[in-house]
């Protein structure tokens, strides 16, 4: 089945104009093994409560089920179970938690829109697609700002992204590349499953639920049609002078030389994503000056440059040690007081347990964030949250018992037999 769909891959490269008008019949029992044999067993279950390991004790009659079902025609989703999640800003972030069959059905959806846009996709692009990342994105506008002529900086973000898809726009999109009535019926049923929360049914009009595993590709095709397409084909070329766009999926920065280019840009950027059925969230959308030049025209003007954060880090303009410019992140100052009030309560859940399970809990977080913010120049921030976790640990351990309890003195004594794992730089902006 990979064959197939790197076949589909290779022809949708080779061929940029090519329109796929029956690829529905991948969808097939072949895929669906793939896609089960693959399938997280952990995740929550939907609204009828099957998990993985329930559905494969009869994974050859419940497969063959489902495929003669998409065959005529009758296949439909079931409504996806929502919760909240909480954020920073103390508002909740809703989640979809989707049937087990349901799921495999998105994964293999997902797979043959992957064959189809994936070759199409500009460089830019650097959210849920395959070996990419966060770091790489972050590599990718270090040299952005260090090496072009960068002089200011839009960074921009969508409101309700994912919730205020649009169902319609995200069809013609598709069908741009598959005209496949099977395919596109599909895409419809799942973006119209609808919501079940509190017993009660809602339709889902909009948006695609953050949750299913086609939310990632259908964002990107719906990213890649709205903006970056846009920006490469009738935007960049139009600018005065040098441009950039570093896109993670609905988070995306865009470089400019000149003030007027950017100034232009963001008033088109407005119109454009009210077209589509989105709006830039003005508080944290912002135009500033950055970049090698910026530091000398602030400082004639009294002030600082201003900083801005991306992928949860704040960037901001300085200099290496032979006094040349230079772009440095730290940990944003949001998602370092999340993570730490985080682990403040996870020490106080799990004070009244083994000493030794605590400790082996603490340096799976510490690694754990060491592996996404151990960052070139971010090493003050590592030490910082280590830190803080002491703090929190010594503070949570003498809660437990008045036998139990330590001075600081014991405490460090401790971290001797339990030590906690020490900071370490694992990304490096300027490899690659």
């Amino acid at each position: 089945m990979e064959t197939k769909l790197e076949r589909i891959s290779q022809l949708s490269r080779e061929n940029p104009d090519m329109v796929f008008t029956s690829i529905g019949h991948l969808i097939n029992k072949e895929l669906l093994t793939e896609c089960h044999k693959s399938m997280d067993g952990k995740k929550a279950v939907g609204i009828d409560g099957v998990t993985k390991e329930d559905y494969g004790r009869n994974l050859e009659e419940n497969l063959e089920k489902l495929v003669g079902r998409l065959k005529q025609k009758s296949y439909k989703p079931q409504p996806a179970r929502r919760v909240e999640i909480p954020k920073e800003n103390g508002k909740t972030r809703p989640l979809s938690i989707y049937c087990y069959e349901d799921k495999l059905v998105q994964e293999a959806l997902k797979r043959v829109l992957e064959a189809v846009f994936e070759p199409h996709f500009y460089n830019e692009m650097w959210g849920f697609r395959p070996n990419r990342g966060c770091h790489k994105a972050i590599q990718s506008l270090n040299v952005m700002l260090e090496k072009r002529p960068t002089n200011y900086v839009l960074d921009a973000d969508i409101k309700g992204f994912f919730d205020h898809i649009n169902h319609d726009w995200a069809v013609r999109f598709i069908e741009s590349r598959i005209k496949d009535p099977n395919i596109i019926r599909l895409v419809r049923r799942m973006l119209k499953a609808g919501i079940l929360e509190d017993y009660r049914y809602e339709k889902t009009e909009e948006g695609s639920g953050q949750g299913s595993v086609c939310s990632p590709i259908i964002a990107n095709i719906y990213m890649h049609y709205v903006l970056v397409w846009w920006y490469r084909e009738k935007m960049q070329p139009r600018f005065r002078g040098y441009s950039g766009l570093v896109v993670y999926a609905d988070d995306f920065v865009v470089t400019f030389q000149y003030k007027d280019d950017a100034e232009r840009f963001y008033e088109h950027l407005k119109k454009r994503m009210e077209h589509f059925g989105m709006t830039l969230e003005e508080n944290k959308t912002r135009l500033i000056e950055f970049g090698r030049y910026a530091e000398e025209r602030c400082a004639r003007k009294g002030r600082k440059p201003q900083t801005f954060t991306f992928l949860g880090f704040t960037h901001y303009c300085s200099h290496g040690r032979n006094g040349k410019f230079r772009v440095k992140r730290k940990t944003s100052r949001k998602k370092f007081t999340k993570k730490c009030k985080e682990v403040h309560r996870v020490i106080r859940e799990m004070r009244t347990q083994r000493l030794a399970v605590i400790m082996k809990k603490m340096n799976q977080i510490l690694v754990g964030y060491y592996h996404y913010y151990g960052i070139t120049d971010n090493i003050d921030s590592l030490r910082n949250f280590r830190h803080q976790m002491k703090k929190s640990l010594f503070k949570w351990l003498n809660r437990r018992s008045q036998r139990k309890s330590y001075t600081w003195e014991q405490f460090i004594e401790m971290l001797k037999a339990y030590p906690l794992a020490e900071p370490k730089i694992y990304v490096n902006v300027y490899a690659g």
